[in-house]
């Protein structure tokens, strides 16, 4: 189930450092100190896709993010770099918010009404795998307790790739938005914390948990099918990096919420953007700007034409 897997996390990894936190603060046991296992080799030369919509005077770039990347892969590199310097705005998901606020956020959202647990709502065998996952990431059995099932799947799904050497801080949000805070460009924002994170209470509790199960039984596969996406990435093969994605059948309720309905909403709002003047390089995650159901694919709808320059 690697879309399943690997879908949600590239909107979510963004929010890593919120998402683990309650975690540490609710247990006297913290997470361990992420240390990369292995290197992950960089190809001389990297040219991500990047597309371009105009009409009149106004442009906007679409460009395809990965949220967490291993240290020195030097993408800011050919139109990627020509679009980042000549854009007036950058736009993407979400803005930050300090630490404090985002805690506040994920608890409001993630936590389960008081007296209820979530290994009281698993069956055996999903107990049983929990318990016996949080044990080899040194954490107590109750480390997830108070949180709802969503919360714990993308938790648990993102420790892989932090053993592995993959950090938000070296994402490519993260390096835009503070290219674009150093030279003083706008920058804004599609979403919310709030609304993204909400996205997940929208699934029914049985959704919740198959996604927990999936994780539980192939978190061990996850930096490995996110190493081949990057691999694609890197290259600029937008067509494989969807194949990739969309080779195991994936949860339809899920990629709906997180996937579908979000392009459609980005491509009514790249539809009234080009009403204003300015130069826009909107930078989202990769899945959505790629294969079946993109938002090149809503914006081809809507009779917009998108060209592809990198």
């Amino acid at each position: 189930m690697l879309t399943l897997l690997l879908r949600p996390m590239f909107a979510l990894l963004a929010l890593l450092t919120a998402l683990m936190a309650p975690v540490a603060q609710a247990e006297t046991q913290r997470l361990p100190t992420p240390q990369p296992k292995r290197q992950v080799a960089v190809p001389a030369l990297v040219r991500p896709a990047l597309w371009r919509v105009q009409r009149g005077k106004s442009v906007i770039y679409l460009f395809g993010t990965v949220h967490a990347l291993p240290k020195d892969v030097p993408w800011m590199d050919g139109k990627v770099a020509d679009a980042t310097e000549h854009a007036d705005t950058l736009v993407t998901e979400i803005l930050d918010k300090d630490p404090a606020a985002m805690r506040s956020v994920v608890m409001q959202t993630a936590m389960l009404p008081q007296g209820q647990t979530l290994r009281a709502r698993l069956s055996s065998r999903s107990r049983e795998a929990l318990e016996k996952t949080l044990a080899t990431d040194g954490l107590p059995g109750a480390a997830f307790d108070a949180f709802r099932p969503w919360y714990a799947a993308v938790a648990l799904s993102t420790l892989p790739l932090m053993k592995s050497g993959y950090d938000p801080a070296n994402g490519v949000d993260v390096v835009l938005s503070r290219r674009f805070k150093d030279a003083g460009k706008a920058h804004e924002a599609l979403e919310t914390p709030e609304y993204q994170l909400g996205l997940f209470n929208k699934l029914p509790e049985d959704a919740q948990i198959r996604y927990l199960d999936e994780v539980l039984k192939d978190a061990d596969k996850i930096p490995d099918d996110l190493a081949k996406m990057i691999r694609e990435w890197k290259a600029g093969h937008a067509d494989e990096l969807a194949r990739l994605m969309n080779e195991d059948e994936s949860d339809p309720m899920l990629l709906k919420l997180l996937l579908i309905d979000r392009n459609k909403a980005w491509a009514r709002w790249i539809k009234a953007r080009l009403t204003r003047p300015g130069t826009v390089l909107l930078a989202v995650g990769a899945g959505h700007l790629a294969g079946k159901g993109s938002v090149q694919d809503q914006l081809a709808g809507m009779g917009i034409k998108v060209t592809r320059v990198q």
